[in-house]
């Protein structure tokens, strides 16, 4: 990524954050005879190279309560017009959206709405909808609940209409062969899939209250036990690259979020890279390719649900060891009163992977995901993003340096 990439981004983010993102959402609101009343940013997304996506709470006088609108600066195929304004300011250009009316994800509107699910999954009564996750322009998680559906709960995955086949395939694959991931109850081509809930509680609940070292060793060798039964097949899949093997790539957003650190930063990427092209990250072997602790749920201390199969595919075991490793680490910077038994944990669960993967790839590939995780640490609303962010760079260069 050059610098005038990444000095562009950066002022990306800091009109959409800054007071001038109050002009922007004026004019996006004067198009439907709204005006702007008190606003605040909710979330900033930042995909490099990409575009910056900021949320907003909106109290829009003229136009009901408080709503939540998008604006990016990344790229959007569909056509400006009801719902979806287009502004230009001389340097960038922005769209604007209330949400669920996502340009990219057309599905994402009835999957928010009760009736509209309810539609879909041709049902006597509307259920109650949560909305769990949202990536504008890219994907979105919503949990319903209603005494008609499987267990009294599903969840529906929102994904651009062009990935849904391939993700509905991952996730039959994996049943078929016996993993336990959540079974596929329906399918529509703009974009929406609909799944069982998983069984269990996620690791993360695990890691909370702690667990000794023979019960550490035990939860590990199952995930690994798991990630041995994913299918050969998967290895037809298309390659996604590893977060490691993007280090440079996740740097530049690093950089964007703390820029005072940017020198520091660019030094890790290099590190990262410099040190994946001398160690050995094994073969290529079915890998799930983004697991950690929230993707995994779990009952008595084994693995009942294998959850986000999105990147199922080829790669190396090194890299989905390195990832959870990773996500783990960062935990206590992230919510130290919730997770201060996690350093024993870490220290059993890296003597372990050592001796199963090169443990300088192990090192050099979880100090490249803890990088790729610099910049999601600023959250809408929390005031002390900026300790959490320096603590996972600070964890990212204990990785890299073997301390």
């Amino acid at each position: 990524m050059d610098e005038a990439v990444s000095q562009a981004e950066r002022a990306d983010v800091a009109l959409l954050t800054g007071p001038e993102a109050a002009e922007i959402l004026q004019a996006a609101l004067a198009v439907e005879g709204a005006t702007l009343g008190p606003w605040r940013v909710h979330t900033v997304h930042h995909r490099p190279g990409a575009g910056v996506t900021v949320g907003y709470t909106v109290r829009s006088r003229g136009a009901g309560p408080d709503d939540y609108l998008c604006a990016t600066t990344g790229r959007v195929t569909a056509e400006p017009g009801e719902g979806l304004v287009r502004l230009e300011n001389g340097r960038s250009v922005v769209h604007v959206w209330r949400h669920p009316a996502d340009p990219e994800l057309p599905a994402l509107a009835d999957a928010c709405s009760p009736s509209g699910l309810a539609r879909r999954l041709r049902l006597p009564d509307a259920p109650a909808v949560e909305l769990l996750a949202y990536r504008p322009l890219r994907r979105a998680v919503v949990r319903a609940r209603g005494a008609e559906l499987p267990d009294g709960e599903v969840y529906a995955k929102v994904v651009r209409p062009k990935t849904l086949r391939d993700l509905e395939a991952r996730h039959r694959m994996l049943t078929a062969a016996g993993v336990p991931a959540p079974a596929v109850l329906h399918a529509d081509d703009d974009g929406l899939l609909v799944i069982r809930a998983g069984t269990g509680t996620s690791l993360a609940a695990d890691l909370a209250r702690g667990m000794g070292t023979a019960r550490a060793r035990a939860v590990l060798e199952d995930v690994v036990a798991v990630l041995d039964r994913l299918p050969q097949e998967a290895l037809g899949l298309p390659r996604r690259p590893a977060w490691a093997e993007r280090a440079r790539h996740y740097a530049h957003a690093a950089s964007v979020v703390l820029p005072e650190h940017s020198e520091r930063i660019a030094a890790l990427a290099e590190g990262v890279a410099a040190a994946l092209d001398r160690t050995d990250p094994g073969p290529l072997v079915p890998s799930h390719g983004d697991l950690y602790e929230a993707n995994l749920l779990m009952t008595d201390g084994r693995v009942s649900t294998l959850l986000d199969v999105d990147a199922l595919g080829p790669g190396h075991r090194v890299d989905d060891l390195a990832c959870l490793l990773a996500h783990v680490s960062v935990l206590p910077h992230l919510a130290p009163l919730t997770y201060p038994e996690v350093p024993a944990v870490l220290r059993t669960w890296t003597e372990m992977c050592a001796e199963w993967v090169d443990p300088g790839a192990l090192h050099a590939r979880a100090a490249g995901v803890v990088l790729s995780l610099v910049a999601g640490a600023r959250r809408g609303g929390a005031t002390d993003w900026r300790a959490d962010a320096e603590g996972r760079l600070a964890e990212a260069a204990r990785w890299l340096t073997g301390a």
